[in-house]
This record gives C-alpha cells, sequence and structure tokens, in this order.
C-alpha cells in the first residue's frame, strides 16, 4: 500500500515495537509519545526525568507529567514537588535519568507504594499525594487521572492522558 508506515495497519498507529515493556534504553528506540495497546491495557514511551530529587523511578509508582514542558516533551518524573501535578502512568521498570521506557496509562495496574489515601471506587490525583503515588480528589480543580479498585491492595485503574 502505498503511504502506509511500517508496522502500521494503514491508520498510522504503530503496532510492531523494538521494545518489550520492561526494558529501558539510553536513547530514544520507539519514539516519545508512541502509544501501545496490549489486550486491555496501553502504555506510552517517554522520557524519565529525576529532576530536583535525584531519586531513580522505580517500577510499579505513579509518574508525573515534568513541569510546564512534560506532556508536549513526554518527559515525566516521580517527583511531585518537580511536575505540573498531572499524572502520566505508572512506570513498567526502574529508571534513572534520562532514560527511556514505557508507563502503563489504560487498564488495571498494582502499585509497588501505597496509595496516600482513598478507598475502592474513589477518584484519585497526584494533588496531595506523596512522590510515586496517587491522592483522593479532593477538588474538581484536582487532576483525575486513576480510579481505586483495590485501595487496600494498591490496586488502580489507570486513566492518564495520552
Amino acid at each position: 500500500m502505498v503511504g502506509q508506515v511500517p508496522g502500521s495497519a494503514g491508520n498510522g498507529i504503530k503496532r510492531i515495537f523494538a521494545t518489550s515493556l520492561t526494558e529501558v534504553k539510553t536513547f530514544d528506540a520507539e519514539g516519545l509519545g508512541a502509544i501501545r495497546r496490549e489486550g486491555t491495557k496501553a502504555y506510552k514511551y517517554i522520557q524519565y526525568s529525576e529532576e530536583a530529587a535525584a531519586v531513580d523511578g522505580v517500577a510499579g509508582e505513579v509518574t508525573y507529567y515534568v513541569a510546564d514542558t512534560g506532556y508536549p516533551a513526554n518527559k515525566v518524573t516521580s517527583d511531585l514537588s518537580a511536575s505540573s501535578e498531572v499524572g502520566a502512568g505508572v512506570l513498567m521498570a526502574n529508571m534513572s535519568d534520562d532514560e527511556y521506557g514505557w508507563v502503563q496509562i489504560r487498564g488495571l495496574a498494582t502499585l509497588t507504594i501505597a496509595l496516600t489515601a482513598g478507598a475502592d471506587g474513589d477518584t484519585l490525583t497526584p494533588t496531595g499525594s506523596s512522590d510515586g503515588t496517587l491522592d483522593v480528589t479532593a477538588s474538581v480543580t484536582d487532576h483525575r487521572c486513576a480510579i481505586a479498585n483495590d485501595a487496600s491492595e494498591d490496586e488502580i485503574i489507570c486513566e492518564f492522558p495520552f
């Protein structure tokens, strides 16, 4: 088919990926912002930034878009104080500064760090939480990015922005 993107179904959606979901690279192997679907889950290819906290990201932690430029640049951090308090996704692998990898943005996920607060069915937000996790949405202006599915097991339903 003329003009078809290799690895796509003719609709511009990438279908073949060079990396596994838990693979971390020091270079952009997939194209920042690439979206990947597997079953009922979706993932986004991002670049991790340690920001001021200078702490590596841990698989199963929530990330947030870096303040001001994070979303358009697909740059995320688990340092809440350096973020725009907009959730980006759940890390699929441990990551260090300026590394590339996947975050889960849709579907059921289990965090490796406890929610700051919440009960089953609560909507969740970065606002008011601790680094790498989420808290209960308390205000209509809070960014809602997940729902607590089983709060006692740190299980969430991801609804992070693409």
